[in-house]
């Protein structure tokens, strides 16, 4: 019988070799060629781990389609067909809703067959190509770990998740007979993962995040209380959220690995996806991280503690490995994965032109949380070219958020469904005295980004019906961040915790634009001790009720409410100024005593959060069974 082949019966293991083997767990020479690598990928390992990670994905998903894929309110994400889509793709489109409702139940009943392992490859199927099509309908919705979702589905669609903890798998008193599986079906999946954490510790390295003002306040929340008496807010923002952060999304997938490390791993990682579920609404993407972690120990270790049995010792194999093309051709489709998922956080120079003040679309970067906005003021202008009548349009008449303000892709579409909703309007209406096939339309959006000066994102002058935009080029009209005021940031944050001690009422904003470009604004009735002050650069304040006043760096004037005026720079470079106001309403409420008071938010609302999945289930099945007999009926009349 020839011995099987190990580390030691090749060669005296060097220093090096033996680092990466105490590591991994594998022999450096498994990846020193492609035969080798081939070998490794196709070694038979007990199916256990991988079955019990493809049952708690799929439970995951059961739970996340009526939730985080808005099943539960389907009624209002697609019912109404002159909402605003934006697809990856501008051929695709929604289907009515009693259809897309059973794509819903389709791709639900396939989460269910993957949970449970029945008909596994048809149920991975009926998961993932729905998810996909409902991914690619709308890149507002977009996120990091709706991403991951859908390359998992993809992955265990390709894998033998149902030898374990399946009903494919028979019963166990067969003793499971079929229990092997190849080795590369855990070995992509914790791939994957790697990617997941790694390369969002990657995005982490960088001044924004390790400056700390991606993620500010959040030292306020309950979870960071015992930090917060030892290090303040301001330190536990910095040191624990944004230090910590980047230092565990960089190295938690190694100690995971690393086997004498990994259960303490485990811990940290288990606390902190359980604070993420705590601090943001992110639906099942912490769960899914926890529920998958056990893919990393041992493959047969669902078996040791349930059924006390240990993974049974293979049969001998003859020292030479012969691969078969099949298995050679897995490995080249393995291989070609890997890079693609190394390559696409980094393929923004090929696809420019959905760089904006950040690179490429949100969800294949794995940048998360490294970018925070605020988005302060959004002006849709439509100009009738025939008559000159101008009119304005309220900004979430047509889209339910406002990922398009800071994409171009985006924007370009959201100006081409307005112009389609305005036709379909004015024919609705038999308006004679407005034509929408020969209009023009204007967005005007002011936002700041990791807590920089509110500035415009797109040229207010462009027609974006006839604004050039293609995904290979850089857009022109999207206005560069000012990145030469980031320096004032520290200052920023010095005035506004100065302002806001004088009284609960006032409040501050901070203004940036560019030269020739000028913002008219309406100071509500609601705010008074409105002053302006230019903190650098020259600008030109235009009221009704004064004279042009020009301001210097340094110098203020007194706004009244109630009335518009103008602010336009007038330097040759950027200028930055700020408005500081008190909400009369809310103080005189105070006064009163007639300001209702705050209720306090439950510190761990468990039993709201399983009510509200609960009650979201249920209308997911009823938006199902009512779109069914829908179908039914009509096919019976």
């Amino acid at each position: 019988m020839m011995k099987k082949r190990n580390c030691e019966s090749e060669k005296n293991l060097g220093k090096i070799e033996k680092v990466f083997e105490e590591f991994s767990g594998h022999c450096l020479d498994n990846f020193t060629s492609f035969e080798k690598f081939t070998e490794f990928l196709h070694k038979p390992v007990d199916g256990a781990s991988l079955g019990v990670g493809r049952m708690s994905f799929g439970l995951m998903m059961l739970i996340d389609i009526p939730e985080e894929r808005s099943g539960g309110d389907l009624d209002q994400r697609w019912g109404n067909p002159r909402d605003c889509r934006f697809p990856l793709f501008n051929f695709l489109h929604p289907l009515p809703l009693p259809w897309m409702a059973m794509i819903y139940g389709v791709m639900w009943l396939g989460a269910l067959g993957i949970f449970l392992g029945y008909k596994y490859r048809s149920s991975c199927l009926m998961f993932t190509i729905p998810y996909w099509y409902i991914f690619f309908l709308d890149k507002s919705h977009w996120n990091n770990h709706s991403y991951l979702y859908g390359l998992l589905g993809i992955l265990f669609t390709f894998t033998s998740a149902d030898k374990y903890c399946a009903l494919d798998a028979g019963s166990a008193t067969n003793g499971y007979k079929d229990y092997k599986v190849p080795q590369w079906n855990y070995f992509i999946i914790k791939f994957q993962f790697f990617i997941l954490y790694f390369m969002a510790g990657i995005k982490k390295f960088s001044t924004e995040w390790l400056s700390g003002y991606a993620m500010t306040n959040l030292g306020y929340h309950w979870i960071f209380a015992p930090f917060r008496l030892v290090l303040g807010a301001d330190l536990t923002d910095l040191m624990i959220i944004h230090w910590f952060g980047f230092v565990f999304d960089l190295t938690i997938a190694f100690f995971l690995i690393w086997k004498r490390s990994r259960a303490l791993a485990t811990l940290v990682a288990t606390a902190f996806h359980l604070m993420n579920s705590r601090l943001f609404t992110i639906g099942m993407f912490p769960w899914v991280c926890l529920v998958e972690i056990p893919l990393f120990y041992s493959t047969d270790w669902p078996r040791r503690i349930f059924s006390g049995s240990h993974e049974r010792k293979l049969e001998e194999r003859p020292e030479k490995f012969q691969a078969s093309s099949k298995q050679k051709s897995r490995t080249r489709w393995i291989t070609f994965y890997m890079g693609l998922q190394l390559f696409l956080p980094y393929s923004h120079f090929i696809t420019k032109g959905y760089n904006n003040w950040t690179e490429g679309l949100y969800g294949y970067s794995w940048d998360m949380m490294v970018h925070s906005w605020d988005t302060v003021l959004i002006t849709i202008k439509v100009l009738d070219k025939t008559n000159g009548q101008v009119f304005y349009l309220e900004p979430y008449a047509f889209a339910d958020n406002d990922r398009w303000t800071k994409h171009a892709d985006m924007a370009i579409q959201y100006a081409e469904c307005l112009k389609r909703d305005l036709i379909q309007g004015a024919a609705e209406a038999k308006k004679k005295d407005f034509d929408p096939e020969n209009i023009a339309i204007y967005f005007d959006i002011w936002c700041s980004m990791n807590k920089r000066f509110q500035q415009r994102m797109f040229d207010p002058t462009v027609d974006m019906l006839r604004a050039d935009w293609s995904p290979f080029r850089m857009t022109k009209w999207i206005l560069p961040l000012l990145s030469e005021l980031s320096h004032l940031r520290p200052k920023m944050r010095e005035i506004a915790e100065d302002v806001q001690t004088w009284n609960n009422f006032t409040d501050i904003m901070f203004i940036a634009d560019f030269p020739g470009l000028q913002m008219e604004s309406y100071i509500s009735p609601d705010l008074d001790n409105v002053s302006i002050t230019c903190l650098d650069g020259n600008i030109l304040v235009t009221s009704l009720e004064a004279e042009p006043i020009t301001l210097l760096g340094g110098q203020s004037m007194k706004i009244s409410s109630g009335i518009f005026h103008k602010v336009q720079v007038v330097s040759a470079t950027p200028a930055c100024y700020m408005y500081i106001y008190q909400n009369r309403t809310m103080r005189d409420l105070r006064e009163e005593g007639t300001q209702p008071p705050e209720k306090p938010l439950p510190l761990f609302p468990i039993f709201q959060e399983i009510t509200h999945r609960w009650n979201n289930f249920v209308k997911f099945l009823s938006h199902v069974g009512n779109s069914l007999l829908y179908q039914i009926s009509r096919i019976t009349h």
